[in-house]
């Protein structure tokens, strides 16, 4: 049986409705969801590394783009969904800079949601 560590997703929103909501629609999906207010809790709270990672962009303190620009100067490469109100093409372009996995805008299909995490979730097992 696989870890529990390897089904777990980090969610990070300051909006506290959209975090719970995210947050209900993993856990419904199958998964364990470690919700943070903020990128800065998130990196506090670093003890294992999540599976994948579904992040807001626009945050006070780090937005979404910093966050992923810290933890690839640390040298991660876990799979990053970015999500914002408005995606602009500057937005897309550094996210593709970065190496985030995918962009969406809010409100995102959960649908969307779960296939992202489902696909790196099971790529990461390859190997459990």
């Amino acid at each position: 049986m696989p870890d529990n560590s390897n089904n777990k997703v980090a969610v990070i929103d300051d909006d506290p409705a959209m975090l719970k909501s995210l947050q209900s629609l993993l856990e419904s999906a199958g998964y364990t969801a470690g919700a943070y207010s903020s990128a800065v809790a998130f990196l506090k709270d670093r003890v294992s590394q999540p599976a994948c990672l579904i992040t807001d962009l626009n945050m006070p303190e780090m937005t979404g783009l910093e966050l992923a620009a810290k933890l690839r100067t640390e040298g991660s490469n876990i799979p990053v969904l970015l999500f914002s109100g408005r995606v602009s093409p500057t937005i897309i372009s550094r996210a593709t800079e970065l190496g985030i996995n995918k962009v969406v805008e809010k409100p995102a299909p959960g649908s969307e949601l779960v296939r992202f995490v489902a696909a790196h979730i099971k790529s990461r097992c390859l190997n459990c």
